[in-house]
């Protein structure tokens, strides 16, 4: 068993990562902390977790943590990473990182859609980008490269995010198979206000999100790099994405629609063809053909659907990808992550079906 702790345990993200390792078979959990509610139970800020554990919140003394666990989650907003990371990555601990500090390759590229110096921008390279059905192999080579006393190979995994997950694993087959015509994406998403955090604010408010939708930062959402750098990869070309997220009047799930331009002579079978190839043999990647997911289909879980249409006479293609936008797009995906880096099967903890209703 491994020891793992949980900073930020008390968000939606945080409460998430703990609930999936209080039953996982390979993580002990020995500290889920948060500083706003520490010294209280966890079942009794969250019932939900009644029966399954005694602990309680404690305060974030990373140092104090570092010495506990072997493992810790970073469940906490971007820039509050770049001050704790370093401090477990010096004490050999591995770093599942949840926030965006860490998944942008380019320093100047961070700071320019974060608004905020990177700190920590030596760790950048060292970091693997967490989408592990693009990255399986580099999280494969952190783990068995990690010497335990030695800190050059301490692992730091930057999860991906939700829009991304759902975004990337619609697109990637595609610019994969090089059936792509041009650099042009166009993404529109829908997301459960769970998607905005815990705290509540005018937008995310009930009497505001219910039975509405809206769209926000239509163009210069804070993803739209983290996207384009993965989509740039798949592809072999710089892709250039434009992103426009919209807030549904659900709790949680996410639904990213991709319209891209294919190539000239490209049919609809070879768009499924490469689909199907791509994802087959994935544990949490279903490629449902031309049926479009939906998202009570993949809420509770760290299963993604995806589903084509493909228009010939304009030689369009939606891509489709439904996720849990606090599962497979935060925590599960982040447990999935740790499982493959510590070496566990990577659906340890996370081989249960959805809820079905």
């Amino acid at each position: 068993m491994m020891k793992a702790a949980v900073i930020g345990a008390s968000g939606y993200a945080g409460i998430e990562v703990v609930r999936l390792l209080l039953r996982h078979p390979d993580f002990e959990l020995v500290a889920a902390a948060s500083d706003s509610v520490a010294g209280q139970k966890l079942s009794s800020v969250y019932p939900a977790l009644t029966g399954m554990t005694d602990l309680e919140f404690v305060h974030a003394d990373f140092d104090k943590i570092a010495s506990e666990c072997d493992i810790v989650f970073l469940a906490v907003p971007h820039t509050a990473a770049m001050a704790c990371a370093p401090v477990f990555i010096e004490n050999d601990v591995a770093v599942i990182d949840l926030s965006a500090d860490y998944r942008i390759h380019d320093k100047a590229t961070y700071e320019k859609w974060y608004k905020a110096d990177h700190t920590s921008s030596d760790l950048l390279e060292r970091a693997v980008y967490g989408q592990p059905e693009k990255h399986r192999a580099e999280l494969v080579a952190m783990g068995r490269s990690w010497e335990h006393g030695n800190t050059a190979t301490t692992p730091l995994v930057a999860c991906a995010g939700c829009y991304p997950t759902a975004s990337i694993l619609a697109s990637m087959p595609a610019f994969e198979a090089g059936l792509v015509d041009g650099d042009y994406v166009v993404i529109n998403a829908l997301s459960g206000v769970s998607g905005a955090g815990k705290k509540a604010n005018e937008r995310t408010h009930f009497c505001h999100a219910a039975e509405s939708a809206q769209a926000y930062s239509a163009g210069k959402h804070r993803h739209t790099p983290e996207i384009e750098q993965e989509l740039s990869e798949a592809a072999g070309y710089p892709v250039n994405v434009v992103f426009t997220p919209i807030l549904t009047p659900m709790k949680r799930g996410l639904l990213s629609m991709v319209t891209l331009r294919i190539k000239e002579g490209v049919s609809q079978e070879q768009i499924e063809s490469a689909y199907a190839k791509r994802y087959e043999g994935e544990a949490f990647v279903h490629f449902l053909g031309t049926e479009m997911p939906q998202t009570t289909s993949v809420v509770g879980g760290n299963h993604a659907h995806v589903g084509i249409a493909f228009e010939p006479n304009t030689r369009t293609l939606i891509a489709s990808g439904a996720i849990d936008n606090l599962d497979k797009g935060a925590a599960s995906q982040a447990v999935q992550c740790a499982n493959i880096v510590c070496g566990f099967a990577e659906t340890d903890g996370l081989d249960f079906a959805n809820p079905t209703v």
